[in-house]
C-alpha cells in the first residue's frame, strides 16, 4: 500500500513539474517559429529554424539593451530599497512596542486590499506636482516600501529572531540600529532572499506606471519597450514572443541564484535550530 502511495505522489509530482514547465517549452518553441506556423494547425510541438531572425528582428525594431539596462537599473534600486526600508519596519514592528503599534499595523494590512490601479491618477499627480514625471524616480522612490514586505519581514521576525537575543545584545550595549543590522538582517536572510525576488520580478513585470509616467524613449523599460512591437493592424507574435524569450531569460537566471540561496539559509537555520 505504501508504495503505490509513493507511485501516485511521483506521479503527481511528475505531471505538477510537467504542467508548470511547458509554458516556458511552449515559449521557446513559438520563439523559434514564424507567426504563420504559430498559427498552424495540428500546432507544431518542436523547435524550429527562426530564433535567431527573430531575435534579430527584435533588436532592429527597439532599443532592446538600452530598454534592458533601464529596467535592471530600477528594478535592483527598488529592490534593495524595499529589503533596507521593509526589513527595518517589519523588524520594529516584530519586535519593540511604541504607542498605535496595533492601530498602523491594522491600516498597513488594510492598504494591501485597495486595488492598485486607483491609486494611478492621484499617484500621476503627485509626481507632476514634484516635477518627477519622465524621470526614474517618479518609478523607484514611491516603489521603495510595500505593505506585504513589512508583513512578510513581520511574521517571520516574529518567529525567528529570539527576543532572548536581542536582550542580551542591549545588555551588551547594543543600540536600536545595531540590532537590527549585526544581529536581526543574519536571521532574515531566507526572508529577504523571497523578499528581494518577489519584488525584482514585480518591478521588472511592471508595464502600467512606467507607461503612464514616462515620455521619453530613450527611458523607457523592457516591458514599455516590448509593447512597441505591437502593430497597430498587424502583429508579427514571432518577433514579439522571441523579444518576450529575451525579457524572461534573466528572470529565469536570477530566479535560479537567488532560490538557490534561499533554500541554503533554510537549511543552515534548520542546522543551527
Amino acid at each position: 500500500m505504501l508504495k503505490w502511495k509513493s507511485i501516485l505522489l511521483h506521479l503527481g509530482l511528475i505531471a505538477g513539474l510537467i504542467m508548470s514547465i511547458f509554458p516556458f517549452y511552449w515559449l521557446l518553441v513559438m520563439a523559434t517559429r514564424t507567426t504563420s506556423e504559430i498559427y498552424s494547425f495540428p500546432p507544431k510541438l518542436w523547435f524550429g529554424p527562426h530564433l535567431f531572425d527573430n531575435i534579430a528582428r527584435v533588436l532592429s525594431s527597439i532599443d532592446f539593451f538600452g530598454a534592458f539596462w533601464n529596467t535592471l537599473f530600477v528594478a535592483s534600486a527598488c529592490t534593495l530599497l524595499v529589503l533596507f526600508f521593509d526589513s527595518l519596519a517589519g523588524f520594529t514592528f516584530a519586535k519593540f512596542n511604541f504607542p498605535g503599534k496595533k492601530w498602523l499595523f491594522v491600516l498597513l494590512l488594510a492598504t494591501m486590499m485597495v486595488p492598485a490601479q486607483l491609486s494611478l491618477v492621484p499617484s500621476f499627480v503627485i509626481m507632476a506636482e514634484f516635477g518627477w514625471v519622465g524621470t526614474y524616480k517618479a518609478l523607484i522612490i514611491p516603489g521603495m516600501v510595500n505593505a506585504f514586505g513589512i508583513f512578510w519581514i513581520r511574521q517571520y521576525a516574529q518567529e525567528s529572531v529570539p527576543s532572548e537575543l536581542l536582550d542580551a545584545g542591549k545588555i551588551d550595549g547594543c543600540g536600536f540600529f545595531r540590532l537590527y543590522w549585526n544581529i536581526s538582517l543574519p536571521i532574515l536572510r531566507p526572508a529577504l532572499s523571497f523578499l528581494a525576488a518577489f519584488t525584482f520580478i514585480g518591478v521588472w513585470n511592471d508595464y502600467l506606471w512606467p507607461l503612464i509616467i514616462l515620455n521619453d524613449e530613450n527611458k523607457f523599460t523592457l516591458q514599455v519597450a516590448l509593447s512597441s512591437l505591437n502593430g497597430i493592424y498587424t502583429t508579427d507574435y514571432s518577433m514579439v514572443i522571441a523579444g518576450t524569450l529575451l525579457a524572461v531569460i534573466p528572470l529565469i537566471v536570477m530566479f535560479l541564484f537567488i532560490s538557490k540561496q534561499f533554500i541554503s539559509d533554510i537549511a543552515a537555520g534548520a542546522i543551527k535550530s
